[in-house]
């Protein structure tokens, strides 16, 4: 139902996108939060369980290992039975994870409760851009999901701040810090009452009259913070959110799966996939053991530390910067800018030495990697249909964490033969491998509506149905209309 989608594409930037923003926002600052911890936690329980770099390396990847399971199953299942669910239930499994983390009693019982934690995380950092992406206008998407993402940061931030004057406290100032992480189980409670299903996914699995309650809602709710009547819908508007889609389908996982290759998508996906890959390499081999790398560079804990919350600082200006210019500049050249000038950085930072230059340039890749994060959050998701937007979104971020698993015990074995400068060296090279593979092969998404950057892509005409992959469908309705 096209008109729904044109409704939802002309209502301004308002409470209700506040609302939704603060909503998600909350899930991936917790999400930052649990995976950030992990790099202040290290050195403790490192000493405190004299772990060896093997096993030190092993927990560094365990979040890693179980947010690539939650991230790529979250979009299959969001893409089946509804983006909402998948929240609520990634929130719970995150939560509790994290709580039996903080009562530990070996680092290989520490280590299943940050696997388990970790497919919570990835679950929720997968689905909620994916969620979001759709109820944001165009003409906005780009800086609604980018400032989005940016909510890591003060995750990251406050992770930085519990390392620095939590953990320190006491020999169980690790166990401490997971509890206070696990506190977001309490959101559950606002969740279940106030999130809403996304209206393009309800439209196409054929729930039109739910749909259009939500956006009523969503019109209601601008209405009164505006204090004024919403415009009429433009004709160009409903242009762009129609298409010529068949009949509505669920794809099965293996469908969805299949989808992602198909024509006018295989070189986003390939794309995105090495993108994912490159800058969640760079980004956890380089947060997961910076304390780590400083106090081997000769640092104390707690100047080290310190550092630490100054680099982590970093990302909310490089993740705000980034969503201010995804709709000015187009996602695909903001994410080239950022990782190019996280190569830089990285480079200098491999020439620096363990002085205040570390804390300079450390900075500074943070800024550029944060900002790719939040045109990438934003990008990934827009540029696949709705039937598969999820499980696009959640199996690039998921196939990223490769990336991400692989740094930390890299790193760990490496660092005895390659030193500080080799690490960063190694970090400014994938940077820029994946600065000029989106220059060459990005797909521009700037100021248009998810309907028009599918464009002809229609997997219901697409798919191919045999007797063994059969597939839900109503045959009155049509997909995204």
């Amino acid at each position: 139902m096209s008109d729904l989608l044109a409704r939802m594409e002309r209502v301004p930037f308002s409470r209700p996108h506040h609302r939704l923003l603060a909503m998600g926002g909350l899930g991936l600052a917790f999400d930052g939060l649990d995976v950030a911890i992990l790099a202040f936690v290290l050195p403790a329980i490192k000493e405190q369980w004299h772990l060896t770099g093997f096993q030190a390396g092993l927990i560094g990847s365990s979040t890693l290992i179980g947010y690539l399971f939650g991230a790529v199953s979250a979009g299959m299942l969001g893409d089946r039975f509804g983006r909402r669910k998948v929240m609520m239930w990634a929130l719970g499994i995150y939560g509790l994870a994290t709580l039996l983390a903080a009562f530990s009693p070996t680092w290989q019982f520490f280590f299943i409760a940050r696997l388990i934690a970790g497919i919570g995380t990835g679950a929720e950092s997968s689905i909620i851009p994916a969620f979001l992406s759709e109820f944001a206008p165009g003409r906005l998407r780009g800086r609604f999901v980018g400032a989005l993402a940016g909510f890591f940061s003060f995750g990251y931030v406050a992770a930085a701040l519990l390392g620095r004057f939590i953990i320190p406290m006491s020999e169980d100032g690790w166990r401490i810090a997971h509890l206070l992480c696990a506190v977001p189980l309490v959101m559950l409670l606002w969740w279940r009452r106030s999130v809403p299903e996304s209206p393009r996914y309800l439209l196409s699995v054929g729930k039109v009259d739910e749909a259009r309650l939500v956006v009523e809602d969503i019109e209601r709710r601008a209405v009164k913070h505006l204090g004024r009547e919403l415009p009429p819908v433009a004709p160009s508007i409903v242009a762009a959110t129609s298409t010529n889609a068949p009949v509505a389908q669920r794809l099965t996982a293996l469908q969805g799966l299949k989808a992602l290759w198909r024509p006018g998508l295989a070189h986003r996906t390939s794309t995105l996939w090495m993108l994912w890959l490159v800058i969640t390499f760079a980004f956890y081999g380089f947060f997961t053991f910076i304390p780590t790398l400083l106090v081997a560079g000769g640092l104390t804990i707690t100047k080290s530390f310190s550092y630490s919350i100054v680099i982590y600082l970093a990302q909310i200006p490089g993740y705000y910067s980034a969503a201010y210019l995804n709709d000015k500049l187009d996602r695909k050249w903001t994410i080239a800018i950022y990782l190019t000038g996280g190569a830089m950085a990285a480079y200098m930072m491999s020439q620096s030495g363990v002085s205040a230059q570390v804390m300079l340039w450390g900075a500074l890749l943070s800024f550029f990697m944060n900002g790719v994060y939040s045109s990438i959050y934003a990008y990934t998701p827009e540029v696949y249909p709705t039937e598969i937007r999820a499980s696009g979104m959640g199996v690039a971020s998921g196939f990223g964490r490769i990336g991400g698993i692989s740094a930390p015990l890299i790193i760990g074995a490496t660092y005895p033969m390659i030193g500080f400068t080799g690490v960063f060296l190694m970090t400014a090279g994938a940077l820029l491998f994946g600065g000029l593979a989106i220059t060459i092969f990005g797909t521009s998404t700037k100021g248009r509506t998810l309907e028009d950057i599918s464009g002809s892509v229609h997997l219901t005409s697409k798919v191919s149905l045999s007797d063994d992959e059969k597939v839900d469908r109503d045959p009155a309705l049509t997909a995204e209309r």
